[in-house]
């Protein structure tokens, strides 16, 4: 990545432009932390990014941002530019090219985001990064009560990357996050999610937590109850704390576990038949909460003779067969007493015993 990276800058600057590899990925390198995310910065506009590359996928004149492919890997190349007028506290109503990195950078959001890397592999730090990634904090580029109230997002976006990288956040920021944090019940919920599915969803979530307890965020979240909360490894047990179901978009997978959780975790996840109905993934999830062992939850689970319908020694066509009927509704009730039947031992999961059972008790 990085190699194709530098090939890509050169290209660039082959045709006069000056490009730079910036954000993210030169501070990962900086920290040796993995990193695939590149981001390219650039005096070349979107026009004349359209007359070097020929793979262009995606491009906004409206922002300077041109997605290209190159050598197979996807990048996304932003031309150096200034920023005038934010409007709801998140996004530019106006932006003005410029063209140096000097100009470029002052529009971002923490000095460990300055960092950039010519065509050559020589780190720029203009912004003295390297000194704030050495000392382990968070602090903004310009003026916190300025930058926050452009773009609340970075309120949530200090706290992440403070959470990721196991960084301070620099007092005077941290002052002004608390004292504008109800700015961000003007950013969508959409957006707040994303930031918060990668908190949550962090081995270090438990810093992250603190950080918007700490900082007075949770109301302007609409997630009050994050004070009461258990902290378990999963992302999806930590939403299902929340309450924020109606609050927050999720996807039909999240939605479904949170309520799947929420309905097991008052129940017995070692009985047999609750397994079954929720399955092993839900009551793992549930055994977080409960503080019971994920292995004796397997173990269980492992011993169990059904672990869906699908494993019932005999077909629905096979039971039709033998009751001499079409099938019909009548068939659901009986493959739900042979699913209770099966799992309770009360009958074995084999063709004789279950045939048997369905004569003596379904055949008139």
């Amino acid at each position: 990545m990085y190699e194709t990276s530098l090939r890509l800058l050169q290209k660039i600057s082959s045709f006069g432009y000056k490009a730079y590899i910036i954000g993210g990925y030169p501070r990962d390198l900086y920290l040796k932390r993995s990193s695939s995310d590149v981001d390219i910065c650039t005096d070349a506009t979107p026009m004349e990014l359209h007359k070097i590359f020929s793979e262009i996928v995606w491009s906004s004149s409206e922002y300077g941002s041109v997605t290209v492919i190159f050598e197979n890997i996807k990048f996304e190349i932003t031309t150096f530019r200034r920023e005038f007028n934010y409007k709801d506290n998140r996004h530019p109503e106006k932006i003005e090219y410029v063209d140096t990195l000097e100009k470029d950078i002052v529009r971002r959001d923490f000095t460990i985001n300055t960092l950039a890397i010519d065509k050559d592999g020589n780190r720029i730090d203009l912004l003295n990064a390297q000194k704030d990634l050495d000392r382990k904090v968070i602090k903004m580029v310009g003026d916190p009560k300025i930058k926050l109230k452009e773009d609340a997002l970075r309120i949530l976006r200090a706290i992440r990357f403070a959470t990721v990288l196991n960084f301070e956040i620099e007092p005077v920021l941290k002052r002004y996050i608390k004292k504008y944090g109800h700015y961000l019940r003007k950013i969508s919920n959409d957006v707040k999610k994303n930031e918060l599915d990668i908190i949550f969803s962090n081995s270090n979530k438990a810093y992250g937590i603190k950080l918007i307890l700490d900082l007075k965020l949770a109301a302007h979240l609409d997630i009050p109850e994050l004070k009461n909360i258990k902290i378990t490894p999963s992302m999806i047990v930590t939403w299902a704390q929340l309450n924020a179901i109606h609050k927050y978009n999720f996807n039909s997978i999240e939605k479904e576990s949170i309520l799947k959780i929420n309905e097991v975790k008052d129940k017995d996840i070692l009985d047999r038949n609750v397994l079954y109905r929720y399955g092993l993934y839900t009551c793992t999830m549930a055994a977080e909460l409960k503080g019971i062992d994920k292995k004796k939850l397997n173990e269980q689970f492992a011993k169990m003779p059904i672990r869906s319908k699908l494993d019932i020694a005999l077909t629905p066509i096979e039971i039709c067969e033998i009751l001499e009927k079409e099938a019909g509704p009548y068939l659901k009730p009986i493959i739900a007493d042979l699913e209770s039947k099966i799992l309770d031992e009360k009958i074995s999961n084999t063709k004789n015993d279950i045939e048997n059972y369905i004569k003596e008790n379904y055949l008139k």
